[in-house]
């Protein structure tokens, strides 16, 4: 897939992204998602979304991501990028709760990705995908 006018670096992420689609658990909405985040020594963390029968415990594939990368021993503001592909009509864009979780985990100028399976892309970043957002220093107003 070709992403004209993306850099090298991000169309490799994006063919990650798109690699980690190929692993979406999703039995019953058929709608595979895969992300693929870097961190800042050059790793990249796979995420795919995982359904549910019960739904509230399905996972997203940028959270998938995320989560992964805090498994491995990553903490908030070590990754570079995010992307992340669906085969849907335009670029797909991260849902409320994973951009809540970008906003807690990753850098506010940190670029979103986003592309689909017909090599349609646009990138953001993470403050402008949540403007407003909830962040830790929300809660330094809190009365103690």
């Amino acid at each position: 897939m070709k992403y004209e006018g993306l850099s090298e670096e991000y169309t490799k992420l994006m063919h990650h992204a798109k690699e980690a689609m190929t692993r979406a658990y999703v039995p019953y909405s058929n709608f595979q998602v895969g992300a693929a985040l870097l961190d800042n020594d050059g790793h990249v963390h796979f995420g795919c979304n995982v359904e549910n029968a019960a739904y509230g415990p399905t996972n997203c594939a940028e959270r998938t991501a995320l989560f992964r990368a805090v498994a491995d021993g990553k903490k908030a503001g070590q990754f570079q990028a995010i992307a992340v592909i669906g085969d849907t009509e335009g670029p797909i864009s991260p849902c409320g709760v994973c951009r809540q979780v970008l906003v807690e985990l990753c850098a506010p100028d940190m670029p979103v990705i986003m592309g689909n399976l017909h090599g349609q892309w646009s990138i953001s970043t993470v403050s402008d995908i949540l403007p407003g957002a909830f962040t830790p220093a929300s809660l330094d107003n809190r009365e103690r």
